[in-house]
């Protein structure tokens, strides 16, 4: 699935969480995940699929209101917790396939996509936690 939204370059200077190649990585989930549960059976629009759009919904959001906090502790708890929607979503998703509300081959497709995000929130994660937790140079006596 191909979404609007231009990739920069790792060079370039972030402007907005729509920058954050996790974010969009995050955002093309989602839609691929909506996209997936027009197909789920009417009964289950209240249950398993309701609950599976949240999810898909909650990675992107997550890390987009975590890099609006300011804080970069904020950053990392709220990067952490899309990647706890992130686990979530593929649990759901596996009920599906075991329920029989979707084939395996679907969710192969959408694994594929949450393993990517997950790689790439997983190096932000340990980018800034690594950033984070250097320590302070030491000032020169004068």
């Amino acid at each position: 699935m191909t979404t609007a939204i231009a990739t920069s370059s790792t060079k370039s200077r972030i402007g907005s969480y729509r920058d954050l190649i996790p974010w969009q990585r995050a955002f093309d989930v989602g839609m691929t995940v909506y996209c997936l549960m027009q197909s789920m059976p009417k009964e289950e629009l209240y249950g398993l699929t309701s609950q599976l759009r949240r999810s898909a919904v909650s990675i992107a959001s997550n890390i987009a209101e975590g890099y609006g906090r300011g804080s970069h502790d904020d950053y990392i708890r709220f990067l952490k917790i899309a990647r706890g929607s992130l686990y979530e979503l593929d649990t759901q998703l596996l009920f599906t396939v075991e329920l029989g509300l979707q084939e395996e081959k679907a969710y192969a497709n959408v694994k594929e996509k949450l393993d990517e995000c997950e790689r790439v929130l997983a190096g932000l994660i340990r980018s800034l936690e690594t950033t984070h937790n250097r320590p302070a140079r030491p000032q020169p006596r004068s």
